[in-house]
Parts: C-alpha cells; sequence; structure tokens
C-alpha cells in the first residue's frame, strides 16, 4: 500500500475511535450527533468507521458538536 493512504487511513481511524468515544460518553445516538453537527447520520458512520475519504467540511461540524478541535502538529 501507498504510504500516504496508510498514514491517511490510521489518521482516519484514530480520530473516527475518539470521535465515537466522545459520542457515547455524551448519550448521543448517530442520529442525534448528526442532527447536532447539521450533517448526515451515514456522514457520522463514516467518520466513526474511520473512512479515510471524509471530507473537512463533515468531520469539523462533527467534531464541533462534540466540542473536539483538531490539532495539527
Amino acid at each position: 500500500m501507498h504510504y500516504k493512504l496508510e498514514v491517511a487511513e490510521v489518521e482516519a481511524i484514530s480520530i473516527g475511535e475518539r470521535v465515537r468515544r466522545a459520542r457515547e460518553e455524551l448519550g448521543l445516538r448517530q442520529d442525534e450527533l448528526a442532527l447536532a453537527a447539521g450533517v448526515s447520520t451515514r456522514a457520522v458512520h463514516q467518520i466513526e468507521s474511520g473512512k479515510p475519504t471524509s471530507r473537512l467540511d463533515t468531520v469539523l461540524p462533527v467534531l464541533a458538536a462534540l466540542g473536539l478541535k483538531l490539532k495539527i502538529e
């Protein structure tokens, strides 16, 4: 596999796991998070599943709805 894809997949999985954990800690279902973030339930599912092609304009509102931020180092 191409190195860039591997990194993207690992990061997407990490973000997805953190999103799922935060959502569950808040006691939200995927559809409730989707409504709060203004995205589709399918988008939330794809993020939580670690889909590396999830778009930032979908990921960022989901993170914001959970009180999370994307940090770049």
